[in-house]
């Protein structure tokens, strides 16, 4: 399972990193990096939301007094991911144009697949095999 701490201590990490960049004057090219970053840690916060909403039977069990704990860590990751993505969409549509963010979300979506498919799937196997 992702841990949603650690996910939005990496996506705040490469936030910060861009909007340094872009108050330095960077491109976007020149921190895709660091929006891949960002992306790929958004991406695990949100499947992690989907995992707690449908947990193993092993983690029903014997992790019960976890779940709720988890649960509001995920909220409290998910709440912050949304507040750097709408702050990231206004300064990249405000100098790039309202078209941009539009193409960031197709890369988006695009890392998000290619993650379910390497990392999740993976993931997915080992908890079949616990249960």
């Amino acid at each position: 399972m992702i841990d949603p701490i650690t996910a939005v201590a990496t996506a705040t990490s490469a936030f910060n990193l861009i909007k340094k960049g872009f108050q330095a004057g960077r491109d976007i090219e020149g921190m895709a990096g660091d929006l891949g970053r960002w992306m790929g840690a958004v991406s695990d916060i949100r499947h992690a939301d989907q995992m707690n909403k449908n947990p193993s039977v092993f983690k029903k069990l014997f992790n019960g007094s976890s779940i709720e704990e988890e649960a509001m860590d995920i909220f409290a990751a998910k709440k912050k991911a949304e507040e750097m993505e709408n702050e990231l969409r206004t300064y990249v549509n405000l100098v790039y144009g309202p078209n941009s963010w539009t193409d960031i979300l197709k890369l988006q979506a695009k890392i998000r697949k290619d993650r379910q498919e390497q990392i999740y799937a993976q993931q997915e196997l080992r908890r079949n095999i616990i249960n």
